[in-house]
């Protein structure tokens, strides 16, 4: 008898929901990418389409907290925002609640700051603000929206000109030839 192991069974159980949940949303993320794709290429600045032109404005100044500018770009700089957005709109909408709740919390601590909106706080003030909230739904789904929409390909609405890939080192090649690393440095090619 062939017994199956828990993490066997959790591993096989995992993708084939993820298989699932790609081919339900399949058609949801080939357009936002095609969407995301024109608007790399595009010369006029992408539209917002969940967010308005303020409330971009608050969950950017969050975003930029998360991956702030350095002496590299930062979550602003990648254009972050144009990647939240999108996915809210489109394969993420089930999250636009919760970013609408997140911004009245922003705007409530803005308040006890004395101001009108979070983005006019102090970055000190900020960073306090987002540490008093960073176990919430909200900030776990800002952060890991911030983080790939940082890292993930441009063509999907963030990492412009590329700003992730180049702080991580990322060399944007579809093949590579060896030596690939460290572990290979020896390798000599076959002749």
């Amino acid at each position: 008898m062939n017994e199956i192991s828990r993490r066997r069974f959790l591993i096989q159980s995992s993708a084939g929901l993820s298989a699932a949940w790609l081919a339900a949303r399949w058609p949801e993320i080939t357009a936002a990418a095609q969407h995301a794709h024109h608007a790399a290429q595009s010369v006029v600045p992408a539209k917002l389409e969940f967010f308005t032109p303020e409330q971009a404005v608050e969950i950017e100044a969050a975003a930029a907290q998360i991956i702030p500018s350095d002496d590299s770009p930062g979550a602003r700089e990648a254009h972050v925002i144009y990647f939240i957005d999108r996915a809210l709109a489109t394969f993420d909408s089930d999250k636009q609640a919760l970013y609408k709740k997140g911004l009245t919390i922003l705007q409530a601590r803005a308040r006890r700051a004395g101001k009108a909106n979070f983005s006019e706080m102090t970055s000190a003030r900020q960073i306090a603000a987002l540490k008093q909230i960073e176990k919430s739904l909200f900030f776990q789904q800002l952060r890991a929206h911030t983080v790939i929409g940082f890292l993930a390909n441009p063509e999907y609405g963030g990492n412009h000109q590329q700003a992730g890939w180049k702080h991580i080192g990322f060399e944007d090649k579809f093949s590579f030839t060896p030596p690939f690393g460290f572990y290979d440095r020896d390798y000599k090619p076959e002749q």
